[in-house]
């Protein structure tokens, strides 16, 4: 169980809980996709992986996918130390704690998402919201992209997009802190969503979906801000391997939504 002390809401956010307990999800991925694709960039991947990745090899050309690498690895390890030197030391009870917290965050997801998005549209079968491009791939790629989303998407739109429209409300449009976050986040969602509908494996837009997931981002954007980077990317991660894995599980949460 998690730890009762309310401490652990705290320290469980800070990097160097929540960055050493995202790696084994990036190691995960990464083995799983050059098993897949033997490739680092080529063939079926996760889009936000592949377009984060192409920033780096437009600019630093074949050595770019490893810039990116070192980048990624680099500012997260020292981040890492610059926590734990001032820090006591890692405490295996909080990791228990945020497993047990991914868990119940990502069988609840669908059926919370699903319920707001009831309240402000009629509501969408959460069956018809499976990712249709995805279930084109083997079970294995799936999961992949699974995995993937929740460590390149949340880095993508909730720590590199949102931070950036939040940044830009305050320095540019001299919004307060606060309402800079509001627009920020959904204004991440809503590119978040429409990222879903782009390229070859990109769902059909349909009304029902795109607002499912400008939904599901904000609630990924909330979890982001109050639980950290961590647990919002293993959440985000599993839910969408939850999806992946059949038709029972999606029936389980129509009925809990409904």
């Amino acid at each position: 169980m998690p730890p009762a002390t309310a401490s652990y809401w705290r320290v469980s956010r800070a990097p160097r809980y929540s960055l050493t307990f995202v790696a084994p999800l990036l190691v995960l991925y990464e083995l799983l996709a050059f098993a897949l694709t033997h490739d680092a960039i080529e063939g079926v991947r996760n889009g936000a992986d592949v377009l984060l990745k192409s920033v780096f090899v437009l600019v630093g050309g074949r050595y770019g996918v490893a810039t990116f690498g070192a980048v990624l690895i680099g500012t997260g390890s020292y981040l890492i130390w610059r926590d734990r030197r001032r820090s006591a030391p890692l405490q295996g009870r909080v990791f228990v704690g945020m497993a047990v917290e991914v868990v119940i965050y990502a069988a609840l997801f669908g059926a919370v998402v699903g319920s707001l998005t009831t309240l402000l549209l009629r509501g969408p079968s959460l069956l018809a919201l499976a990712p249709q491009g995805a279930a084109r791939l083997d079970l294995p790629t799936q999961l992949m992209v699974s995995l993937g989303a929740g460590i390149y998407e949340e880095l993508l739109f909730r720590v590199l997009l949102v931070g950036a429209l939040a940044r830009l409300g305050t320095v540019v449009f001299g919004w307060k802190p606060f309402w800079a976050g509001v627009g920020a986040t959904i204004a991440g969602a809503l590119i978040f969503s429409a990222f879903h509908y782009i390229g070859p494996l990109g769902d059909t837009l349909e009304l029902q979906s795109f607002l499912y997931r400008t939904v599901a981002g904000i609630m990924l954007s909330a979890l982001y801000l109050t639980r950290g980077f961590g647990i919002t990317a293993w959440t985000h991660a599993l839910y969408d391997v939850i999806l992946s894995l059949g038709l029972p599980v999606l029936h389980f949460l129509v009925v809990f939504s409904a």
